[in-house]
């Protein structure tokens, strides 16, 4: 009786439009207040202990580096270099905004991040190509869900926060479900453009276009191939390569591209720390949470509760499945990783799951939830780029994201997905 007032007050706070992380305090203390009042003194050591983490360091280290790299003159470069690259298949801008996107991911770590700096450049450029607007708004914001799957991933820390995983594992198990997205959603978008007659007519580039497109983006290439190898190779933590990564961007924004100022810095930082301590802000208040929770057995009684269904383990998983894009459509990526996992990991354990197949599906299958209305916060984000109706532009992305439904089912249904390259690394599975 005492979860149910528990979750129905957090759910009254949420309609009512109270912040989450504040909706979540207000659940918890009214319920601590209540039942075990002796708790109360307690509340303000764990929201710290919650939020006081070295690892969370790197999370608004990352954030920074990917606003840095954006401002400081990355996204038509990259879009320059994608274009190069997608040349030799005779690509439209379709396949070059997939591939900008798989790139991109690699540096901001953000789907949102990735709408908003790509798609002001890519939806004009593809509509003066013959792009209908839906579609060029459609394929920017599915493409754009690989930003938070392909490492570096910012909710992938998050996640390892809470279900003590390791970062380096994390970002590998996410690698391959990340491609495997990009490489559907080409194919797709390629069968789509030549049916529809929106591949342009393959012209002819010159050597130094090509030279200086290469040679340009390589720069922002390497910063993602850097906090790759160091965190998965031990060379140094993820929030020490997330201190190095700023400094790059720092380096390549003033003397390497030439267009990063104070002022740019000043706007990189104001975005970062709103970001990050609104997610920290909600990290601290969910502490609280599944501390009660806990106390309340909720994890072991859900996980009995499953284990008694007897059902087969690709049963249960697809049940998650279908769980995890509900609540996504809902909650935004940050928080319902925070809440769901203290519940679900442990039965996903107790069905033979393990820590880096789970993070890989909750945060595959909730990077759909940021395009899926009513609260895609891609869609709002592509919203303010071209003004479409969230609605129409999710109508136009739906063939896209069917990519990453295939892509979810697989890697519920087939570990090796997930956890080959990990084992490979010589991490292990938990």
């Amino acid at each position: 009786m005492a979860m149910i007032i528990l979750l129905v007050l957090l759910i009254i706070f949420a309609f009512l439009g109270v912040p989450l992380a504040f909706a979540i305090g207000a659940a918890c203390i009214t319920y601590i207040q209540t039942f075990s009042p002796n708790f109360i003194s307690m509340m303000p050591q764990r929201i710290w202990n919650g939020a006081f983490s070295e690892l969370m360091i790197a999370m608004p280290l990352f954030m920074l580096a990917g606003e840095l790299m954006n401002v400081g003159g990355i996204t038509d470069r990259l879009m320059r270099f994608c274009t190069v690259l997608v040349h030799p298949i005779n690509g439209g801008l379709g396949e070059v905004n997939v591939v900008a996107s798989m790139i991109f991911g690699g540096i901001s770590g953000s789907s949102v991040a990735d709408t908003s700096a790509l798609g002001s450049i890519e939806i004009p450029a593809m509509e003066d190509a013959g792009y209908p607007s839906g579609t060029a708004a459609g394929i920017t914001v599915a493409s754009s869900t690989m930003g938070m799957i392909i490492p570096p991933s910012t909710p992938m820390i998050v996640y390892s926060m809470i279900s003590g995983g390791s970062v380096g594992a994390l970002f590998m198990a996410g690698a391959i479900p990340g491609l495997l997205i990009g490489i559907t959603q080409l194919i797709l978008v390629y069968i789509l453009s030549e049916k529809n007659h929106w591949h342009p007519k393959k012209t002819k580039l010159s050597g130094k276009e090509v030279k200086d497109a290469i040679f340009s983006g390589l720069p922002a290439l390497l910063l993602p191939l850097f906090i790759i190898i160091c965190v998965s190779f031990g060379v140094c933590t993820a929030s020490e390569s997330a201190g190095v990564a700023v400094l790059y961007s720092l380096f390549v924004g003033f003397f390497i591209y030439h267009e990063l100022s104070w002022k740019k810095i000043w706007e990189a930082l104001k975005k970062s720390f709103i970001s990050s301590s609104s997610i920290m802000l909600i990290i601290g208040f969910t502490t609280i949470f599944t501390w009660v929770l806990t106390m309340e057995g909720v994890p072991q009684m859900v996980a009995d509760f499953f284990q008694a269904l007897n059902w087969p383990r690709y049963g249960i998983a697809l049940v998650f499945v279908i769980m995890i894009l509900m609540i996504g459509t809902f909650i935004d990526v940050s928080p319902a990783i925070l809440l769901l996992t203290p519940i679900l990991l442990p039965v996903m354990h107790a069905y033979g799951f393990s820590t880096l197949q789970f993070g890989a599906i909750i945060i595959t299958g909730l990077a759909i939830g940021l395009v899926t209305p009513p609260v895609g916060m891609c869609l709002n984000a592509c919203n303010k780029i071209n003004g479409m109706p969230v609605i129409e532009i999710f109508k136009h992305a739906l063939p896209y994201i069917s990519c990453n439904i295939v892509v979810l089912i697989a890697i519920a249904l087939f570990e090796p997905l997930t956890t080959w390259l990990p084992l490979m690394l010589g991490y292990s599975l938990n």
